[in-house]
């Protein structure tokens, strides 16, 4: 389907108008069991319609081939029970020049993409022969297009590369979990940086530890932070529930809630990364966007919508999720380097756990700040030293005390999912539970 002529069709039948179009080519490559499991291409088109008649919104969506004329008369009939158009689409704007695609990846074969899984596989089987892994590597050139009636329109590429390999290890009813992963708008074949932190990670835990439950200072990985502490921060700063007074820091700008070592910025601009893009899912320019500033909180996330409700303008945060109505949403969230060297951390510790991976952490009251679950991956602390892994641990707390009452942040980043930009964090005590018996 043409967009200008979905565009078309729908003008004549509201008051405004735009049209959200996205083509895509995906070829993921996965194993199982250390093996090749399965190759397979897929092209697919999606288009959404959003619509203003008579002062409220609708919408409707599709994928693959269907006329233009039913998407539109779907739009129309649910503006009937929409909601109220409180904002005004972009008109003609300028956009920043955003590096984010790289023509290598359309020639980047399957076979090369096969052999980069095999090798990191196999290194990883080198290093400890039981270990039993599951690897996908993943590329996608993607066109974007958004136009609307006011004379919007923004189109570009956007192409992506992903490598990740999750490993698993099993000695009678002990199973160790391992894993990491790289993605980026360029294509890339090192695959040996991923090797060395899995080997990492089999190597810290070799040794077996125990902890007690207890209160204890606990220093996250960037893995870490990512699993356990990022989520109820990205809902904080959603402007949609700043609104409606679900989201603790409503009433917070300008006050320091957070350690004064903690500064934390939503970047759409950052070349080749993943989240990048020179517009929002709305048409509206992407920008740099400081949320937290030495721990004084300085901004929200917001979409039209939103912002319109707001009284100020949008953050150029509108994402759609499978095409969608937009909402608030980051783009990749980067975490300001400390000065503390990880070694450092972990030597300033007489007793206190190294936390790699939580799995759960999702699962608590996320909108006060609450976070919790099973360490999945993690290592007991002693005199300084890492001394082994522990099983059977679980942990607790609320980002607004923990990263409050920070002790350090570390001096080296990492990306972690390819959208965050994290450094390790050392937090002076965290409540800490061991199974009993």
């Amino acid at each position: 389907m043409d967009a200008e002529e979905l565009l078309s069709l729908a003008k004549r039948a509201a008051d405004e108008a735009e049209v959200f179009w996205v083509h895509s080519w995906r070829t993921p490559v996965r194993f199982e069991a250390n093996r090749l499991k399965q190759i397979r291409s897929q092209e697919t088109t999606s288009i959404a319609l959003r619509l203003v008649k008579g002062g409220k919104i609708g919408f409707s969506a599709a994928s693959g081939e269907v006329k233009a004329q039913a998407l539109v008369d779907m739009a129309v009939e649910t503006s009937e029970f929409g909601m109220t158009a409180n904002f005004d689409f972009p008109t003609t704007l300028a956009y920043p020049g955003v590096e984010v695609f790289d023509s290598r990846i359309e020639t980047v074969t399957e076979a090369s993409m096969v052999e980069l899984g095999e090798k990191l596989v196999a290194c990883l089987r080198e290093h400890t022969l039981s270990i039993v892994c599951e690897a996908e590597v993943v590329k996608e050139m993607r066109q974007v297009r958004i136009l609307n009636s006011r004379g919007g329109d923004i189109s570009y590429r956007k192409s992506l590369f992903a490598l990740g390999v999750e490993g698993v290890v099993v000695q009678n009813t002990d199973l160790l979990f391992v894993g990491d992963s790289e993605s980026s708008c360029q294509p890339f074949f090192d695959f040996e940086i991923i090797a060395r932190r899995v080997i990492n990670q089999l190597e810290l835990a070799k040794r077996r530890a125990s902890l007690s439950t207890k209160v204890m200072p606990v220093v996250f990985t960037p893995k870490g932070v990512g699993s356990a502490l990022v989520a109820p921060l990205i809902l904080a700063f959603n402007g949609k529930l700043v609104l409606e007074g679900a989201s603790p820091l409503k009433g917070k700008i300008g006050d320091e809630v957070f350690d004064r070592n903690f500064s934390l910025e939503d970047d759409a601009i950052l070349p080749y990364r993943p989240a990048s893009r020179p517009g929002d899912d709305e048409g509206v320019p992407s920008q740099f966007i400081p949320l937290i500033d030495r721990g004084v909180v300085v901004n929200f996330l917001y979409d039209l919508h939103t912002a319109a409700l707001a009284g100020t303008r949008s953050t150029g945060s509108g994402s759609r999720s499978r095409g969608g109505l937009p909402v608030p949403s980051p783009s990749s969230l980067v975490v300001s380097s400390g000065e503390a060297a990880f070694e450092d951390m972990i030597k300033d510790m007489k007793e206190g756990l190294v936390i790699e991976q939580v799995i759960g952490a999702e699962q608590g009251n996320l909108m006060g700040g609450e976070f919790g679950g099973n360490v999945l991956l993690g290592y007991k602390v002693e005199k300084g030293e890492i001394v082994g892994r522990v099983k059977d641990i679980m942990i607790s707390g609320n980002i607004y005390q923990v990263l409050k009452e920070l002790k350090a942040v570390g001096k080296e980043r990492r990306w972690v999912g390819g959208v965050l930009l994290i450094p390790a964090v050392y937090c002076s005590r965290l409540s800490v539970a061991a199974k009993a018996g």
